[in-house]
């Protein structure tokens, strides 16, 4: 592709952009009510668990359509302080609409919301992603193919890019919170740590490998540790490995804070460089963070090869389709003890949970 039909492709994508912000701003200003029930799900087993409660696999009895329900236990919110957390990733997945990410979708022509509660449980139905998380398929092929790599990075780049364009910096990037779809394409999913900021928030919160160091030194920090989390996420989607990695966690904010890793050997030149400009520790310097912002990573020749508004509508045809047997599907999730929900006789937490 010549220089000035990818700035025609660049220009047309912008538009896109703009388009998808103001879509939404519009729901971001928008109080949605809850008015779905539990028994509308029939509830079959657990494909995922958190600090604050646990996925499971429902079908929407209506129109027999399989979802992911996020089921929090209000007492564990409350215990833990997360319940403002909660309220801001509920509102944050019923705002956005990116390709790329989980998010809360109108389930049937009623157009009832995708969240509820009752007297114990906080409920979020989610798409469905039967192909399983990210992490299990690269623990299981040891590492990704380079193109495979890029395919997934291009995606990653394009849903944080449309992040930020919203004022929401994610946070919490990491194979384990990336899920692929039947289709090979991915959906970004916990959006726990996500928030709007404008200018700098302190809040320490990620997964140790994955943090950029201004958050580990406490200095202030936007959207550009989303690019570093990037940097990280392209080097284990290729050597199999994280670039930063201890049995204990100082040692890794160590290495973190002095940028020092090394490169698999494996690593072509185009790789590298742009490893070294996204875990980049000046931030003057990382890429995503200087005036082109995401453009200076969508530019980059690593990805010279990727078309993005053919990323965008999903017409790339992916070279590795998880196996799914159907849409209700979990062999690509483990197994986890079932617990039964437990549902009390009356609400301990209407206060807390009244404007939620």
């Amino acid at each position: 592709m010549v220089d000035t039909e990818r700035e025609r492709m660049f220009k047309e994508y912008n538009e896109i952009l703009d388009d998808l912000k103001t879509a939404f701003m519009e729901k971001w200003k928008t109080k949605m009510d809850d008015n779905g029930k539990a028994d509308d799900f029939e509830r079959y087993r657990t494909v995922g668990t958190g600090a604050f409660g646990r996925v499971i696999l429902v079908k929407h009895k209506p129109t027999n359509t399989y979802y992911a329900m996020k089921v929090l236990d209000k007492a564990n919110l409350v215990k833990t302080k997360q319940v403002d957390h909660t309220r801001n990733e509920k509102r944050i997945l019923q705002s956005i609409n990116f390709p790329f990410m989980v998010f809360m979708e109108h389930i049937n022509v009623l157009y009832f919301n995708s969240y509820f509660k009752d007297n114990s449980y906080v409920y979020m139905v989610l798409p469905f992603a039967q192909g399983g998380e990210m992490f299990t398929h690269l623990r299981r092929m040891g590492k990704f193919d380079e193109s495979l790599a890029r395919f997934y990075a291009a995606q990653v780049a394009l849903a944080l890019e449309y992040l930020h364009h919203c004022s929401l910096v994610y946070r919490d990037l990491k194979p384990e919170n990336i899920l692929i779809q039947n289709s090979g394409y991915i959906r970004m999913t916990d959006f726990g740590f996500c928030k709007m900021v404008d200018g700098r928030t302190w809040t320490l919160c990620g997964t140790p490998e994955y943090l950029a160091p201004e958050v580990i030194l406490s200095k202030g920090y936007s959207k550009a540790v989303d690019w570093w989390g990037f940097g990280v996420l392209i080097y284990e989607m290729n050597a199999g490995y994280p670039p930063f990695y201890a049995h204990d966690p100082m040692k890794i904010y160590e290495k973190i804070i002095a940028g020092k890793y090394k490169f698999a050997h494996h690593f072509g030149e185009e790789l590298r460089d742009i490893l070294k400009n996204t875990l980049q520790v000046d931030l003057t310097r990382r890429y995503g963070n200087l005036k082109e912002g995401s453009m200076d990573i969508k530019r980059h020749r690593w990805f010279k090869s990727i078309d993005w508004i053919e990323i965008y509508h999903q017409k790339v045809q992916p070279s590795f389709i998880p196996h799914c047997s159907n849409s209700g599907d979990t062999t690509n999730f483990d197994f986890y003890d079932e617990v039964a929900l437990e549902i009390s006789s009356f609400d301990q937490y209407s206060n807390e949970f009244a404007n939620f």
